[in-house]
């Protein structure tokens, strides 16, 4: 059975609060069951029309990052009043999740290697969608070409240049230029461009550092691009920028198309980092629109109390959530399933709400099945979190 792919296909009746749903709309905030991921509908508005007169202003495209938040509404939002292009993700499934649900343009930003994925990706042009992938090894060129031609249908083709996160990507122009020529050459493949997202850069705390990693970046993919169009190769996309280097990519005057993804949303790690003036971004660039919504469960302790939040419902890899608004209270230490918050002043009791804000968005939204949109207090809208455990 597939799982929900957007809202307008379901039938909520169907759906049971507490069991099958977190909230249904038209309920009051504090009757919304946790935890569970709460999206401030006003503030994720604000980010989604703040980037858009970004991408206007620098005179580039956003393709926006399907991977942090795997919802097609959340993607056909930021494309229908964000002025996307599409979305990138990683996966081919999740891909096909985002193209089965009706975006049109969909870019796996990475490499699709395995037989039975190459296959399925030279069928998703066959859902109405745009079909791009990342290249990093002519081998790679062959085998995309024998199942676009097999399927009868385009793939677009990105060389990645790995510009500095040591990743995936090659590491010269030379390279880009030899692996460009194959995809061109290539029956069912078309070449596209180059990706270039430094991603080791995006969470380093100033911007001095950030721009001094991004700068080489945007010196070696200018030297790729146009060192391919002495080769009689143009490219439509160089894409990368993430939320923590779009400006420097948007204003590079190489870069034509951003991928940035936590911007919509927020999370702590990233809220650290520091803009041009000193100030960190969650306070000022950007706003916290996503929360982990917890419950008191005990306070047994005088000095701690312990919610319902625990690992199984956030990922910890970038730090512990950070509690949103409050300055009294601390969320301390997590296991499987409880959270402990320090509560010196016991001015915490059972059954109080707190709003978390998630160390790291993209694996804290991948172990939930919804998000619930909330405006002045009340449930306004359920999201399905359409690719959630799309991994393959």
């Amino acid at each position: 059975m597939n799982a929900p792919v957007r809202m307008k296909d379901l039938n909520i009746d169907d759906y049971e609060v507490g069991y099958d749903i977190p909230a249904a709309i038209g309920m009051d905030e504090s009757e919304i069951q946790t935890p569970c991921l709460v999206v401030d509908l006003d503030a994720f508005e604000r980010n989604i029309e703040k980037m858009r007169k970004h991408c206007e202003t620098m005179g580039v495209r956003h393709r926006v990052h399907g991977k942090m938040h795997k919802s097609a509404d959340v993607a056909h939002y930021q494309i229908d009043h964000g002025d996307a292009v599409g979305v990138c993700c990683q996966k081919v499934s999740e891909a096909e999740s985002f193209a089965r649900a009706g975006v049109k343009d969909v870019l796996v930003s990475n490499q699709v290697r395995e037989p039975a994925k190459i296959d399925r990706l030279a069928r998703m042009p066959k859902l109405g969608a745009r079909t791009i992938c990342c290249v990093d090894d002519i081998e790679n060129v062959a085998d995309l070409s024998a199942a676009a031609t097999t399927h009868g249908t385009p793939i677009e083709c990105l060389v990645e240049l790995d510009c500095g996160a040591g990743r995936c990507g090659v590491t010269t122009t030379p390279a880009v230029v030899e692996i460009a020529k194959a995809i061109d050459a290539a029956p069912g493949l078309k070449f596209a461009g180059i990706q270039a997202y430094q991603g080791a850069m995006q969470h380093m705390d100033l911007y001095e550092d950030r721009k001094a990693k991004i700068d080489v970046a945007i010196a070696m993919v200018t030297d790729a691009v146009e060192t391919l169009k002495g080769e009689g190769l143009e490219c439509d996309i160089v894409g990368g920028g993430g939320t923590g280097s779009y400006y420097f990519e948007g204003n590079s005057g190489v870069y034509n198309e951003l991928q940035c993804g936590s911007y919509a949303f927020m999370d702590a790690d990233y809220g650290r980092i520091l803009d041009k003036d000193g100030k960190r971004i969650d306070q000022g660039e950007w706003e916290n629109a996503l929360f982990l919504l917890t419950s008191v469960m005990s306070h047994a302790k005088a000095d701690k109390a312990i919610c319902d939040a625990g690992l199984k419902a956030q990922s910890v890899d970038s730090g512990l959530p950070v509690i949103f608004g409050r300055d009294d209270v601390e969320y301390v230490k997590c296991s499987d399933e409880h959270g402990v918050i320090a509560d010196p002043e016991a001015v915490l009791k059972v059954n109080d709400k707190l709003k978390l804000v998630p160390g790291h968005c993209d694996p804290t939204c991948n172990v939930h099945d919804w998000y619930v949109g909330v405006r002045g207090g009340k449930v306004e809208k359920l999201w399905p979190i359409t690719a959630r455990g799309k991994a393959y």
